[in-house]
């Protein structure tokens, strides 16, 4: 495999130092196929296995920068879809695969490894650091199992845009720097149905300081009593403490210039892996994002947003809500995901072992869910404009809502943004025209009967569930324990909300949602009014909320059906609408950026009537097709 020695575009001269092949033990060997790879932490690839006409498809100007190139740099370099793809050797870089393993779904995997991206290296750009470069769906590797090491266009476009539309967020992610396309195809079963049909194969070039991962260190664990299953480098401490060196001197540079003794030094790195884990998971659930699989081997060790799959954005409040379609029993659900991470870390733990004193590290697990609920309601005040004190009956103002949105099946994402629209109490007002007019508002993002009935259906197979109603009646001490269960007690109360529902009509609906939005926008308003006690500074007080909620409630997230659209367009060729979506997402918090899409996305095949200048915007409520989406 030989790198380009003839060009001198800017992609050509990226300074590539490939530290994490220096430091760590590197597979060597070469062997074609998947494998078992002992002993090492990463793997060379020897051969690229080239796309059929490469295209670029889109870039994200502001990723790119990272490495310190423009976008002219990519666009007049006729090898860059090559280069951008792993299709051709970027001079300096070194491509390789990682090794690492992961409890999926709870149980231990054993060894995973990327089985689709490559490492092509690391780039020193100067004052933005130093970044590895990754391409993802590249090709086989040592660690592909079963699969091609290919991603089609479909997926490649969610993680594109997901992964620049995290970062303008604020939510530390790894990026996406550019999508490049081709005429390759593989076959793909998306929706699980026993259908398969062609896709183009794609590739997403991702930056990050680092893609090293709670399973990263998995690799060193024994055998596992319940899937009999173990790590390639089992027993092997030596690369363990090897890569765990590399891990703080790397990233956390501080802890190690701070500390002399090493197990000090480890319980700190832990530490601060648990709060950048608890703010992570504390940004996600105050956009409404969940991740869909939250195994081990996608929990970056830098706390950052890693490997989009089945993800989604909530679009009507529910703590409920699954993204991922294969996830039948809900354990990644948007409410789960907090106590999952802390689950995960308990996980990062035991693979650190000796490292770690067992009893501070239990004590550091202990202190999760209060850390994550310290950055939760920090952020959660701030989507409230509550800028100038804290109260202790802000958590419980902060539940109201989520419980009132949730019954009345309010848009998330929209909700939070039309309550900077609620009118700072003045004195003499009157209470019912100020909250009227922004009642009527949220009250368009609040779910119809019809939607609240298929919301509310139980999700547990027929069977399962004729067979704890029954029950109820022939056993109700079995029935009593039965019911005390998660799950049972999450579909009982399904059917609750459904009886009432069957049992009311629209216009009582509707007159109920409006007394209790009515109510709780009438507490919100009190609590604002002991914001202040001067008087003479309610000025700047009532713009800092404003400011701060606008810049803490998105307008426009990546729902699905605006990937969807974005998809399906592309699969026909036309890239305009992936690239207007990235400009949108670009700029979340803005109320001046253009998030009309083109006229006639509709998606889904369903070309729907509207006059021509009349469209679905980014930062609407979404359409009833969306509700049809399957992302597994």
């Amino acid at each position: 495999m030989e790198s380009s020695q003839t060009g001198s575009t800017p992609l050509e001269l990226l300074s590539f130092h490939n530290t994490a092949l220096r430091k760590l033990p590197v597979d060597d060997t070469g062997e074609p196929g998947s494998r078992t790879v002992p002993g090492a932490c990463f793997s060379r690839i020897r051969t690229l296995q080239p796309l059929l006409r490469p295209h670029l498809a889109a870039l994200s100007r502001s990723a790119l920068a990272l490495l310190g190139l423009g976008d002219r740099d990519v666009l007049e370099d006729p090898r860059a879809p090559e280069y951008l793809s792993g299709s051709r050797l970027l001079p300096g870089s070194q491509p390789a695969a990682h090794c690492y393993c992961g409890h999926q779904f709870g149980l231990f995997a054993g060894q995973l490894g990327d089985g689709a991206a490559l490492y092509l290296g690391e780039v020193d750009s100067g004052p933005q650091g130093r970044w590895e470069i990754q391409v993802k769906g590249a090709g086989v590797t040592p660690y592909s199992r079963d699969g091609d090491g290919r991603k089609v266009l479909r997926s490649s476009i969610r993680e594109f845009l997901c992964s620049e539309a995290m970062a303008a967020l604020g939510i530390p992610s790894t990026r996406a720097a550019s999508l490049v396309t081709s005429d390759l195809r593989v076959m793909r079963d998306p929706l699980n149905s026993g259908q398969r049909s062609p896709e183009r194969c794609s590739v997403v070039l991702r930056l990050a300081p680092s893609f090293i991962r709670f399973g990263s260190f998995e690799i060193f664990l024994g055998r596992d009593e319940f899937s009999g299953l173990q790590g390639p480098s089992a027993g092997r401490h030596d690369i363990r403490a090897q890569l765990l060196d590399y891990v703080i001197d790397s990233f956390f540079p501080s802890i190690q210039q701070d500390h002399s003794h090493r197990k000090d030094r480890n319980m700190t790195f832990f530490r601060e892996v648990m709060t950048r884990t608890a703010e992570l998971v504390a940004k996600w659930q105050c956009v409404g994002f969940c991740h869909g699989v939250l195994n081990t081997d996608n929990m970056s060790i830098l706390g950052l947003t890693l490997d989009y799959g089945p993800f989604g954005f909530m679009d009507r409040y529910d703590p409920d809500f699954i993204s991922n379609a294969s996830d039948k029993r809900g354990r990644y659900s948007y409410q789960a995901q907090p106590s999952v991470c802390r689950w995960n870390l308990a996980r990062l733990a035991e693979a650190l072992g000796s490292e770690l004193d067992p009893a501070e590290a239990g004590a550091i697990l202990d202190d999760f869910m209060l850390t994550y609920e310290g950055f939760y309601l920090s952020i959660m005040r701030k989507k409230l404009g509550l800028v100038s004190r804290e109260e202790a009956e802000d958590g419980q103002l902060i539940s109201d809502l989520l419980r009132v949105m949730h019954n009345t099946g309010a848009d998330f994402t929209n909700t939070f943004r039309l309550l900077s629209r609620v009118p700072w109490p003045e004195e003499g007002d009157c209470e019912r025209e100020a909250v009227g007019p922004v009642v009527d508002l949220i009250l368009q993002q609040c779910s119809s009967i019809e939607e609240l009935k298929v919301a509310n259906m139980p999700t547990m197979e027929d069977r399962e569930l004729a067979m704890i109603l029954s029950m109820a009646h022939t056993n109700p001490v079995m029935f009593s324990m039965a019911a005390g269960s998660p799950g049972v007690a999450q579909q009982l109360e399904r059917m609750g909300r459904l009886k009432e529902l069957l049992e009311t009509d629209q216009e009582e609906l509707k007159e109920k949602q409006r007394d209790d939005w009515t109510r709780w926008v009438r507490r919100y308003r009190r609590r604002l009014s002991r914001e202040c006690d001067d008087t003479s500074n309610l000025s700047p007080i009532k713009k800092r909320r404003l400011s701060v909620m606008n810049s803490n409630n998105p307008r426009v997230v990546l729902r699905n059906y605006i990937a969807q659209n974005a998809i399906q367009a592309a699969e026909k060729g036309d890239f305009s609408e992936v690239n207007r979506v990235l400009e949108a997402l670009e700029d979340p918090y803005s109320d001046t950026s253009g998030l009309e899409p083109p006229d006639g996305f509709t998606a889904c095949g369903e070309k729907e009537q509207r006059e021509k200048d009349v469209t679905v915007g980014y930062d609407r409520k979404p359409p009833t097709w969306a509700q049809r989406i399957c992302i597994t």
